[in-house]
């Protein structure tokens, strides 16, 4: 086949205005397909792209990407200096913070020039001899994707068991090393999702396999070493259910946990004993969600029953049922309990009031509550690596927009934080001259929404001509905490606004804020990022001209209902690997993730679901209409969201809009919903998406 004269026939020629030059955009060509649903014809003309298999598919993405080079060209020098800057900001030999695990401490290193983490120990002390149990930049030779997480120890530590994705679609492959030879076992588990624990019998490893259609995680099996067949523990029928595996800090347990959007159900495997059935803690309910952790002689329950954001519950080890869940910690209207960690003298709560997070500690023994709270106006902290049950000091970390990445050892008793490490951004970084801060605006219904920003100090804020950058997510209840980026500086020493909207269909306002940004409530999350971004308008810091937007996956759909409903308001739009085709999508069962996500979207099975879903799909909504510039990444083996979306939305934006304004499809044809595996690789596309906005700006230094 052919595949340059393929492409070329998809190329037409049109001149842009925005970027130098006159290059040619492909334009994919049409091929009526009828999708029929509640009486309603919609004519899909782009759904051909679906066939990865037809050569002018895989020809049309090439030639997108082909225009692509093309017209960003002349951002290259931008680019190169971007990535440069970006690059000499991160320090490259640096090493994480040792965490302790029966007897060793475990991290995990950087060279100088590696893209990928050394995993490594140390046993008894840190001053003791560096032993290297996995170095991915070995592995990754050759590869041109690999992902490798860090590896689980069997309880002796005296094997590992690790799991690599090479193809980015997110199908790992086990293997296991003899820590005491060095030597590699002959066993090996291919196409698995990665998500695995060891038994104390140090012979069987638990994992879970996915659906190789839908890629649901449906089953968990156990490989018991040195045997050619799995058993298999558990296999989930509810398509609207994934499984998971965890192990209990008290190692007495295997969780395998099922869960749906607005459901969960939990089984318990003995440690000690892992050919032993599992045992259903709390059988499923409709609308009841809950976590469970082993604290000993108990169970400690997080859980929604009668309480919408959460509450904590004990109950006998002996007796799981609901029936025997007494309440501990209450639910309360104004904070929401995220999730928990028990350990032998304490329980730690992730708590969530007013978009700002803290630690709510209880001592089991006497029953003394305490807060680890932070200063700044708005941040994001979350527990570390807490991996030894009997302990007294709690690891966390915490960063916000203008402090780096920072971990502390927090002393229970007393509440005192240790910094242990802060990440160390080179290039002349200094804390002090940036200035972050949190605004609250009336979104159009009147319900007001935080939104964080951060600049540069000796910014003329109300000049009316800032440059402003807003990213948001909005989806599954995830939260958009206010991080530290090392690569955003490159935007704020050029005078940009950076800001992160705390829009509906995220946590970070209680369960209420979640519930008030799906299913039939969805378009509250596309009207808070619209209402956002007037607020800065109305409020002076910018206007039209300089205002960009990114968002990414189910972000990505925030990105392409925004530029539907207020395409004036924006200079630039970046959509990541964006879910975009959300009606067709949503339809059709056999496309990952579609079964699982109607308590998100809906059910377009529903006439009510499908009207409304169809009411704001990006792709169904693309009218004859001025876009703005436009951005559009994807990756060919994505998992998450198929490639076709992307590549549909950006066929038909290019055929249906009236502006000369650049429209770019970048498909990664190696990798998948991540992008890049390495860390430096990353940065490149990074680098070539802020060049696309500062050349938008016309800043090209």
């Amino acid at each position: 086949m052919n595949y340059k004269a393929l492409a070329a026939s998809f190329l037409t020629v049109m001149t842009l205005n925005t970027f130098a030059g006159a290059v040619e955009p492909p334009v994919a060509k049409k091929i009526p397909y009828r999708l029929e649903k509640h009486g309603q014809v919609r004519v899909d003309d782009y759904y051909w792209l679906k066939d990865r298999k037809n050569p002018e598919v895989l020809a049309y993405l090439k030639a997108e990407n082909a225009y692509a080079d093309a017209a960003l060209k002349p951002l290259e020098p931008l680019q190169q200096k971007l990535f440069a800057e970006m690059k000499a900001r991160v320090k490259q030999d640096d090493s994480t913070v040792p965490f302790r695990y029966g007897g060793y401490y475990y991290y995990k290193t950087y060279k100088t020039g590696g893209e990928y983490p050394v995993y490594a120990r140390k046993k008894g002390s840190l001053d003791a001899k560096e032993e290297v149990l996995l170095d991915v930049n070995e592995l990754a030779k050759g590869k041109t994707f690999c992902q490798v997480n860090f590896p689980a120890i069997r309880p002796d530590h005296r094997m590992i068991a690790y799991a690599m994705d090479t193809g980015g679609r997110r199908f790992y492959d086990i293997y296991f090393k003899d820590l005491v030879t060095g030597k590699m076992y002959g066993d090996k588990i291919e196409k698995t999702s990665g998500n695995m624990a060891w038994a104390n019998d140090n012979r069987t490893l638990f994992y879970v396999r996915q659906d190789t259609g839908t890629l649901r995680w449906d089953r968990v099996q156990a490989h018991e070493l040195g045997r050619l067949r799995d058993a298999e523990v558990y296999f989930e029928p509810d398509e609207t259910f994934e499984v998971g595996l965890s192990k209990a800090n008290t190692d007495k347990y295997i969780f395998i946990r099922t869960g749906a959007t607005l459901s969960t159900e939990y089984r318990l495997i003995d440690a000690d004993n892992p050919a032993a059935p599992p045992a259903v803690f709390q059988a499923r309910l409709p609308g009841l969600e809950y976590d469970v952790a082993d604290g000993g002689d108990r169970f400690y329950v997080l859980n929604n029953d009668k309480a919408r954001n959460f509450k904590l519950s004990v109950c006998p080890s002996t007796s799981t049922a609901i029936s025997s869940w007494k309440e501990l910690v209450p639910r309360r209207d104004d904070v929401l309990i995220e999730y928990m960690d028990v350990f032998s003298d304490w329980v730690v709560l992730k708590e969530r009031s007013k978009a700002q997070g803290s630690f709510h500690v209880i001592n089991r023994t006497v029953g003394r509550d305490s807060y680890i709270t932070f200063d700044e106006p708005a941040y994001m902290a979350d527990l570390g690596d807490n991996y030894e049950y009997k302990t007294s000091a709690l690891r966390v970390t915490y960063e916000s927009l203008t402090t780096p990445d920072s971990v502390y050892d927090v002393d229970l008793w007393t509440g005192n934080k240790k910094l242990m490490k802060r990440q160390e951004v080179l290039g002349g970084f200094k804390q002090e001259n940036y200035q972050a801060g949190r605004l609250w605006f009336p979104a159009r219904d009147g319900e007001l929404v935080p939104v964080d920003i951060v600049y540069r100090k000796g910014l003329d804020l109300k000049s009316g001509k800032n440059p402003v950058y807003l990213y948001s997510y909005g989806s599954y209840g995830y939260s958009t905490d206010p991080y530290f980026s090392s690569s955003r500086l490159s935007l704020l020493d050029r005078g940009f606004i950076c800001a992160i909207p705390h829009i509906r269909g995220g946590s970070e306002m209680g369960r209420r804020w979640y519930e008030d940004g799906r299913q039939l409530k969805k378009k509250n999350t596309f009207y808070d990022f619209i209402d956002a971004t007037r607020y800065l308008i109305a409020q002076g810091y910018t206007s039209p001209a300089h205002i960009y937007a990114e968002g990414g996956s189910a972000g990505g759909l925030l990105m392409g209902a925004i530029a539907n409903m207020a395409p004036e308001l924006y200079k630039g739009i970046i959509a990541d690997v964006p879910f975009v085709d959300v009606a067709t999508t949503m339809l059709d069962p056999d496309i990952p993730l579609t079964t699982g996500e109607y308590d998100e979207w809906g059910n377009p099975g529903v006439k009510e679901y499908y009207d409304y879903i169809l009411s704001y799909s990006p792709y169904d909504n693309v009218e004859k209409k001025a876009y703005p510039s436009m951005f559009i990444t994807t990756g060919l083996n994505d998992s998450q969201v198929q490639y076709w979306e992307p590549a549909k939305w950006a066929a038909k934006l290019r055929a249906l809009k009236t502006d000369k304004n650049l429209l770019i499809l970048k498909t990664d044809m190696d990798t998948g919903h991540g992008g890049k595996s390495g860390r430096f690789e990353a940065m490149k596309l990074s680098a070539l998406e802020y060049a696309f906005m500062l050349h938008l700006e016309g800043i090209d230094r």
